[in-house]
């Protein structure tokens, strides 16, 4: 989806923010808002995140809400201690390897199966929201609900990025949530005011019952209705037996910089870390931000990454990872070994991480490249004590599985279409099983103190959109705001590169001549949201990415005086 309002100054200023007691980052200028209000009342990260997650449910439905699932990295100042919240969806018990073939065994094509009641994951982000909430929170859930329910009962006005998506996959929306987007068979036009009575009663059940609510009560109730009405087979013990869990991130180093990420299930962290390895060694910084050596680095290192990223990350639970093997020092070489800087390397597949590690081997099976760009959010909050909160949530692609639950106003995601369709792998479908994500909350640290954070939604492409960002930042010493607005590109394994306009024109045309083919039209790749730190002086620098409607908040000491 392209900003066709353009990037103005009043653009700019409502996406970027210095701050020295606090900085909100998110793709909505009343989400943020939202979250400055907790900080500016006592609350800290933690509490600031909780209350954005509810309040993008309204201003993003098509990108995230309750009915999905997310990563919640916290850094907390006091300890030095960083922790993932996996709130990931799970796989329903009746869920199982051949889900997603039909009567003849061939896979059911995307579009199909992904907007189907049978692609619904257990949704998991209150469930993380919830936990974090109990070990670092400081308000309760209730008064971190309450600034979310008054928007919905006013209404909000919708903008472009919602206008757009409804205009680009009003095919998803199932009858109830086209009832609710497409009143009367017309969509609603940027400036309509969008009212949301049944999300507001909802979360006022949330307040009133806690999450408990959602898992096992009344609203858990309606989401098993309407699932099976619709010929799910997600049953109300599903959702009582959800579990989140409390992960390490993913620990890698970049240089002298340490980069902690997203844990498996999700294999955003293990990619951005194993792309940034393999670079490691070329020294980026040495040349130009528009060279073609500098694109052709990045897209090689990229299906570098993507080959060994498909075929060797799962769920932990239920498969040993080969972790070790993919980042040991002389496998990362024998992967860089394939960039010659003479063309594109056609020879790239996933290498042999095995012989490095000391889990059992697992067979490897090719899956379609079927599945269309999702999309997600990204939001980040540091508080004036110096904790951050971190979050990527989604309801996968956009509107989700398009199914709305009735009379409780919120979508469903698509989530177990991450899984692979066809079994045998690591990634195939079972029980209680965490299809692989992509999403990558990512906090850097140098001398063992933050001074970045970051992340972006938009599936695989997230991967990209962080790693490029880091570059700009780290290597190519970029003010953080254009070190996101520099245009990026995306090519997971196959010839195609994915590109965004204004990327230099005479490099695009030398990796062509190198093998590489560009889609024919660009088109915007992620929608980083990022805090940088001076650890000098503890001040915040917060920058929104421009392709959504992103607004940055900074506070300062003076801001939390009556």
């Amino acid at each position: 989806m392209e900003n066709n309002n353009g990037n103005t100054k009043d653009d700019y200023k409502r996406e970027t923010a210095t701050g020295k007691a606090g900085m909100v980052v998110t793709a909505h200028p009343v989400a943020t808002s939202i979250g400055k209000k907790i900080l500016r009342e006592g609350g800290n990260a933690v509490d600031a995140a909780v209350a954005i997650q509810f309040a993008l449910n309204i201003v993003e439905p098509m990108m995230t809400g309750i009915g999905g699932s997310g990563f919640l990295m916290v850094y907390n100042e006091k300890n030095k201690e960083t922790k993932i919240f996996d709130g990931h969806v799970r796989a329903p018990k009746a869920a199982h390897p051949n889900m997603f073939l039909d009567e003849k065994g061939e896979v059911i094509p995307f579009k199909k199966r992904s907007i189907k009641a049978t692609a619904v994951g257990i949704p998991g982000i209150l469930k993380a929201i919830d936990e974090a909430l109990s070990e670092y929170g400081s308000k309760t859930l209730a008064e971190l609900i309450e600034p979310s329910i008054e928007f919905a009962e006013k209404g909000v006005p919708v903008n472009w990025v919602f206008c757009d998506a409804l205009e680009n996959f009003e095919y998803r929306l199932g009858e109830e949530a086209r009832k609710f987007f497409i009143p009367n068979g017309k969509p609603y036009k940027a400036g309509d005011l969008l009212i949301k009575e049944k999300l507001a009663n909802t979360y006022r059940i949330l307040q009133r019952d806690g999450i408990s609510a959602f898992y096992e009560g009344e609203i858990g109730e309606g989401i098993i209705s309407c699932i099976q009405e619709l010929g799910g087979f997600m049953k109300l013990s599903d959702l009582q037996d959800y579990k989140a869990t409390i992960d390490e991130p993913m620990f890698g180093t970049y240089k002298d910089y340490q980069i902690a990420s997203s844990m498996a299930p999700s294999a955003g962290g293990f990619t951005v870390i194993q792309i940034l390895k393999i670079l490691e060694s070329f020294h980026l910084e040495q040349y130009d931000v528009h060279s073609w050596e500098k694109y052709y680095l990045i897209a090689e290192a990229m299906r570098l990454a993507f080959t060994d990223k498909k075929a060797f990350l799962a769920d932990p639970e239920f498969a040993e990872l080969p972790l070790k093997g993919l980042l040991h020092d002389e496998y990362i070489a024998k992967r860089r070994s394939f960039i010659n800087f003479k063309a594109r390397n056609n020879a790239i597949d996933f290498g042999n991480p095995w012989i490095y590690d000391s889990v059992k081997q697992r067979d490897v099976i090719p899956q379609p490249n079927d599945e269309e760009r999702s999309e997600t959010t990204h939001f980040t909050v540091r508080d004036r004590w110096g904790n951050i909160a971190a979050c990527t949530s989604t309801v996968e692609h956009p509107f989700g599985s398009g199914i709305m639950v009735s009379d409780y106003g919120f979508m469903l995601n698509n989530e177990l279409t991450d899984f692979d369709s066809i079994p045998g792998g690591m990634n195939e479908v079972q029980p209680n099983k965490r299809p692989v994500s992509c999403k990558s909350p990512t906090i850097i640290f140098k001398d063992g103190e933050p001074i970045l954070t970051l992340g972006s939604p938009g599936g695989p492409t997230i991967i990209s959109s962080v790693v490029q960002t880091i570059i700009n930042v780290l290597d190519l010493k970029m003010d953080l705001k254009a070190a996101i607005e520099e245009p990026r590109i995306f090519t997971p394994m196959g010839p195609h590169i994915e590109w965004e306009s204004g990327i230099d024109m005479i490099s695009k045309g030398h990796l062509e001549a190198m093998g590489f083919a560009f889609n024919e039209v660009p088109h915007s790749i992620g929608n980083v949201q990022a805090i940088q730190i001076n650890p000098a002086d503890g001040s915040s620098y917060g920058a929104a990415d421009s392709s959504r409607e992103g607004c940055a908040i900074g506070l300062n000491e003076s801001d939390y005086k009556a």
